[in-house]
């Protein structure tokens, strides 16, 4: 009964996990450029697997008990969300999944976005959050420029190889990963931008999913407790 309560438990938290996550995809349905992210989840005996191949010591009691599922890993749709024609000159919009806009945020560090819902501030070319949007040498741009969108560096990368920040922003794990865009003419669409890739309607049916598995396993939980209650009642009484 105990080891069915931990697994129950469990579950509850990836739910509510899951929960968290499907709710900030929802939030972000209309944030530029914004990529779906989603949970995958697994067993613990699939981690000491993983844990046995790098010979480390693993009870053979360990694979036989520990079926308590648990989040496994993180990953992002990196599907290309619909273009949106906005017919402001300084919208844009990248025609391919890996690639990425590169800003300087106000501590001077390189951020990397897919948001190309830019804006002028003080004749520079900045992001919504005042970034200043970067051309190929890192400088900012005029918004004036006769060659705006070809001014505009675009990096190439692999999501792999990036960690999330704040603002619908990225920063590299590695740079040596990185590729500049020589000619960037063929894959930015000026006057449009990029709409979130995440899915409402199937977003919607995942959130009351993971609602309704978190009752069922509070319900089993309860369902588990009152059966012992009535055994140990029965023992007690016998005696």
């Amino acid at each position: 009964m105990t080891q069915g309560i931990h697994q129950l438990t469990a579950s509850m938290v990836n739910q509510l996990n899951r929960v968290d996550v499907i709710s900030n995809n929802l939030a972000n349905a209309n944030t530029v450029g914004f990529k779906e992210e989603n949970l995958a989840e697994g067993t613990f005996n699939r981690y000491l697997r993983e844990q046995e191949k790098k010979d480390a010591t693993v009870l053979k009691e360990s694979m036989v008990m520990d079926t308590i599922p648990k989040i496994d890993a993180s990953y992002k749709n990196e599907s290309l969300g619909a273009t949106k024609l906005t017919g402001n000159n300084l919208d844009f919009a990248l025609k391919d999944k890996e690639l990425f806009f590169k800003v300087r945020n106000d501590q001077g560090k390189i951020e990397y976005t897919r948001d190309g819902s830019f804006k002028n501030l003080a004749g520079k070319l900045v992001t919504q959050n005042a970034f200043e949007v970067l051309d190929a040498q890192n400088n900012s741009i005029d918004v004036n420029s006769p060659n705006l969108r070809e001014s505009i560096a675009v990096i190439k990368t692999d999501f792999k190889n990036l960690e999330k920040l704040g603002n619908n922003n990225y920063k590299t794990v590695d740079d040596k990963n990185t590729e500049l865009v020589v000619n960037n003419d063929e894959y930015i669409m000026q006057g449009a931008l990029e709409q979130s890739n995440v899915n409402t309607i199937r977003t919607m049916v995942g959130l009351i999913e993971a609602q309704r598995t978190f009752d069922r396993s509070q319900k089993a939980i309860t369902g588990i407790d009152q059966i012992n209650s009535k055994v140990i009642d029965t023992i007690g009484n016998q005696r």
